[in-house]
């Protein structure tokens, strides 16, 4: 079917995707221009297709967001490294990142079945002892396994836990403590700071986050979808099944595994 667009409609298409090009986000009247016309709608989410984007809608704000990492809008590897960790991060610092994003949006719902979120915010020290429970689980397989789950998911899960585990904060005035290394809390307040800045986490206390408008949507519409998280939030949230007893399952946060 071939559609026929005014040149009024196709310019303030246009004008929109490359705001959102640029910054990322528009304002409330965008937004509005948006939902209101379906053609202008329709060519925006063309011109975002394009680019393996998406535009989401969420509160009073239209956004922008990557689907895949060809997308030219993703941010790379080396630019999440040099604007968020330290000069001498390396991937393991990064894959830590990630692991510590997915277990922090991870303890907002009971299950892929939930698309509300079941609590308000998250403390920084709680985050912290349920990527430790993550960490731990981890640790119950031999390197064999693995490097098996390695090879699956495209994760260094050991370098995640040796990385880890250098993050010490009971031994943090021990010898062993280095320019190289930083507490673990430290670290996850970097993971905040990085959260704040893309608009998926909001402050609700100190030392509290919630998650904003733009991450509920994120999350009902990608981040519990195989297609986009590759079963390791299955894999992840699956680890300690064996060792729960029968009938508790999903009665702690984090559990994503209903």
């Amino acid at each position: 079917m071939v559609y026929s667009y005014s040149n009024e409609t196709v310019m303030q298409a246009f004008r929109l995707y490359a705001l959102l090009a640029k910054d990322g986000a528009a304002e409330q009247e965008r937004l509005q221009a948006y939902m209101a016309d379906d053609e202008v709608r329709g060519l925006v989410d063309q011109f975002a297709a394009e680019v393996d984007c998406a535009v989401i809608a969420a509160g009073d704000e239209l956004y922008l967001i990557p689907l895949v990492r060809l997308s030219p809008f993703h941010v790379s590897n080396d630019a999440m490294k040099r604007t968020y960790l330290r000069a001498s991060a390396v991937n393991a610092d990064l894959y830590l990142m990630y692991m510590a994003i997915i277990v922090w949006v991870g303890a907002f719902y009971d299950s892929y079945q939930t698309l509300e979120p079941t609590r308000n915010f998250l403390p920084l020290d709680e985050w912290a002892g349920l990527l430790q429970e993550r960490i731990d689980s981890l640790k119950e397989h031999d390197e064999e396994e693995l490097q098996r789950y390695e090879r699956e998911f495209s994760y260094n899960w050991s370098a995640i836990i040796e990385k880890w585990d250098t993050m010490d904060d009971i031994k943090e005035t021990a010898k062993r403590q280095t320019g190289n290394t930083i507490s673990r809390l430290s670290f996850l307040d970097t993971v905040r700071r990085f959260l704040l800045e893309q608009q998926l986490a909001e402050e609700v206390g100190e030392g509290e986050l919630g998650l904003t408008e733009k991450a509920k949507v994120i999350v009902q519409r990608y981040f519990m979808e195989l297609e986009y998280n590759r079963g390791i939030l299955g894999f992840l949230y699956s680890l300690d099944e064996r060792d729960q007893p029968a009938g508790e399952e999903g009665q702690h946060a984090g559990n994503l595994e209903n």
